[in-house]
């Protein structure tokens, strides 16, 4: 190790300098906070001032971090514009037995962010890789929703059609788990809207915005709750994360659903007896209208 290279190893807390000690060859993926910059961890801090080479999505971003805590390693952009050049570098830096460290702009490297092809490209050459865990928007959001945590399902983002949303949206409506979205600004309303239709109003949910900045906002009520509100406050700004609670009821059995269906369709059309099935049940209103027709068709 040069004289240059030890002098940048470590960094600074409270103006106390602090040595980071050299890492040994791996990827490194480091959590970073995901607004309030006292959420980075010891550990997060002298990875990244002792990692051999820094990896990040935008390095103005990764700047300022490094900045705050006195961190002079030099960050190196890796991003999904550029993941075709950028990779086969670090892989070549973890070939000859550098350290790489990566880091997305906030939050978990690999969570809704391009790391994850380098991470996979990393384990299939055989390179270990080590996690350095952090903060998270997903589990901050979940914490902080005050819905049930025993099991969840983290889905990332919605698609940004209304059909192919709600389609998605129906594949979780049965999932036993409090579901976790990431959403814009600027779709929370319309989102919500398709949510409450697919899902049920009466499901729990809560909009965590801005989680750790400023500006922290819960907005907790049931879906329909929600999509009234954003569809009257139209302006909302900041990161956001949708949590919805799972559904209510207990999962009905085969029986029970033909049994329901049957019912329904001798006195409504075929069209508002899955609808009704569908809040009864819980089941995708789609699968249930197959089933009515294909019931249908059976008793001819």
């Amino acid at each position: 190790m040069t004289a240059e290279t030890g002098a940048r190893r470590g960094f600074r807390l409270h103006n106390i300098a602090v040595p980071a000690r050299p890492l040994e060859p791996a990827l490194y993926l480091v959590a970073t906070p995901i607004g309030n910059l006292g959420d980075i961890t010891l550990r997060a801090l002298e990875t990244l001032a002792g990692a051999d080479v820094l990896a990040c999505e935008d390095t103005r971003v990764t700047r300022i971090l490094l900045d705050r805590y006195g961190i002079q390693n030099r960050p190196f952009a890796y991003h999904e514009h550029n993941a075709d050049e950028a990779g086969p570098r670090l892989l070549q830096a973890l070939e000859a037995g550098k350290s790489v460290a990566l880091v997305s702009d906030a939050g978990t490297p690999l969570v809704s962010d391009p790391g994850y092809r380098l991470a996979q490209q990393a384990i299939e050459a055989g390179y270990r890789v080590v996690p350095i865990p952090g903060a998270s928007a997903p589990l901050a959001a979940l914490v902080g929703s005050g819905l049930p945590n025993d099991a969840f399902l983290f889905a990332g983002f919605l698609p940004t059609k209304d059909k192919a949303r709600r389609d998605r949206l129906m594949e979780f409506a049965t999932a036993p788990a409090t579901l976790i979205f990431f959403e814009s600004p600027h779709r929370i309303g319309a989102t919500l809207l398709s949510a409450a239709d697919v899902l049920g109003g009466t499901r729990e949910a809560s909009v965590c915005r801005e989680l750790t900045k400023t500006y922290e906002e819960f907005r907790r009520g049931t879906l329909s709750e929600l999509a009234a509100y954003y569809e009257e406050h139209d302006n909302v700004k900041g990161e956001i994360v949708l949590v919805v609670g799972p559904p209510k009821h207990e999962p009905a059995t085969a029986a029970d659903v033909d049994a329901v269906l049957a019912d329904l369709s001798k006195s409504l059309p075929t069209a508002r007896a899955a609808t009704e099935a569908a809040r009864l049940t819980g089941l995708p209103r789609k699968v249930l209208y197959q089933k009515i027709l294909d019931m249908k068709a059976a008793n001819g």
